[in-house]
């Protein structure tokens, strides 16, 4: 398991890598600038591998352009990031970004919560395209965070899962105890409720004895 830290701010990262996160996701959609600066200004603060993200309006974010928009944003960093986010409406471009040496994780964040079923059918729809599938849900019942956590278990890796939302905050904590790759945190403004800190997590990390694995 890593431990992200999901910034709004480029200036936070010497601190997140400090904090102990092992990797560093660049909210580009939160961020004022041009991406290629804020980059290279990242590149000069922090060593840690950088995940480059553009999150649509419907899934959270505030970006509102179209995938070809998306791109043209995103082009001018395929030499920069290690990952790009890249969700189902931007698919058409996973390709190029690919073909750039550039791995993929394939994401879907919802507000409501998917059956078991409908889980699995989206890891599949999300692993046709990229590295590694991300599916962050928004549980209603302790129920359904143990569907959840039984997807989690049970799905290939590598996978992400997450939750949305400060209700079931801990499953945080939990979901990478049963496989989740990756559990993004703050280090600085949260980019999203509910989110623990690096240095919260870090502490967890090793209260929890979860294990770190690539």
């Amino acid at each position: 398991m890593k431990i992200v830290a999901a910034l709004t701010d480029p200036a936070h990262a010497a601190g997140a890598e400090r904090q102990g996160a092992d990797m560093v996701e660049l909210r580009l959609d939160l961020m004022d600038g041009d991406p290629v600066e804020i980059f290279r200004q990242y590149r000069k603060d922090c060593s840690l591998p950088v995940i480059a993200t553009l999150r649509s309006a419907p899934e959270g974010g505030r970006f509102f352009g179209s995938a070809g928009a998306w791109i043209e944003k995103i082009r001018p960093l395929l030499s920069s990031a290690d990952y790009i986010d890249i969700e189902e409406r931007f698919a058409l471009h996973a390709p190029e970004v690919r073909g750039a040496g550039r791995k993929v994780i394939a994401s879907f964040h919802a507000g409501t919560m998917l059956p078991l079923a409908e889980l699995f059918g989206k890891e599949r729809d999300l692993r046709a395209f990229g590295d590694i599938p991300k599916i962050v849900i928004t549980p209603q019942t302790d129920a359904d965070l143990v569907e959840l956590v039984t997807f989690t278990e049970a799905a290939k890796k590598p996978i992400i899962t997450g939750v949305m939302g400060s209700q079931f905050r801990y499953a945080r904590a939990v979901l990478p105890l049963f496989g989740s790759a990756f559990v993004y945190c703050h280090a600085g403004d949260p980019t999203a409720a509910g989110q623990y800190s690096v240095e919260e997590f870090v502490a967890l990390r090793k209260l929890l004895d979860i294990p770190c694995r690539d």
